[in-house]
């Protein structure tokens, strides 16, 4: 048994997000299915509300003691694997990954978050295509910012020729924005990074279509 436990759903953004990470560390982890949807949602069970209390997912457990938020999690690694690093020593390129990492965890993924668009449907009657309308309107404006930031500072990846934090949330975003059928087209930076990352198998091996509680309908290649 690895001393790193990841509780997540195979196709939970943030969850991808920390495998990537986890990955691109070599760090081995035990993989602990929390499934979203069936039995009301296996997150809200109260042995994981121990774990964490917004009932969300991923949750890290390293040695028995519990980190939640994707974010915390990979900076919780990133202090005790420095290798390779996600976040450049120069302080203003880091502030500026990190600026890319928060347009994604703190405007982007919320409006796509499962609780958000549960509530949508339940207390405003929206349908799918409703729901699907709000993501796609909200991560254009998101990604158009993404795009802007990449015109600046993308090489092969998002800042650079190195791998980052930015990339290792950018894939997971653009892979929920594939899902809701956002138009990526106006994004070709965003789109050529996103296609060289999914060359690297510490991406391809966090895909969603790769995971042990991956539904055999979706099992597939991580492109």
């Amino acid at each position: 048994m690895s001393n790193f436990i990841l509780y997540n759903y195979y196709r939970s953004s943030t969850s991808y997000r920390v495998r990537i990470a986890l990955n691109l560390k070599n760090i081995p982890f035990d993989y602990k299915s929390v499934h979203l949807l069936k039995n009301g949602g296996e997150q809200h069970f109260l042995d994981y509300k121990k774990l964490n209390p917004l009932e969300e997912v991923p949750t890290l457990v390293h040695n028995g003691k519990s980190i939640a938020q994707s974010l915390a999690v990979i900076e919780y690694l990133e202090e005790i694997q420095p290798q390779p690093t996600l976040f450049p020593n120069n302080a203003y390129s880091k502030a500026k990954i990190r600026q890319f990492c928060e347009n994604i965890n703190s405007f982007l993924h919320p409006l796509s978050n499962l609780k958000v668009l549960q509530k949508l449907e339940s207390d405003l009657q929206y349908t799918s295509e409703q729901k699907n309308a709000w993501v796609q309107y909200w991560y254009g404006k998101g990604f158009q910012a993404l795009e802007e930031m990449l015109i600046q500072f993308s090489g092969k990846y998002c800042f650079g020729d190195q791998i980052t934090a930015a990339d290792v949330l950018l894939v997971p975003c653009v892979f929920t924005a594939k899902r809701f059928q956002v138009n990526l087209d106006p994004f070709p930076l965003c789109r050529k990074v996103n296609d060289e990352c999914l060359k690297h198998s510490a991406f391809a091996k966090a895909h969603p279509g790769q995971q042990p509680d991956t539904p055999e309908s979706e099992k597939k290649s991580s492109s």
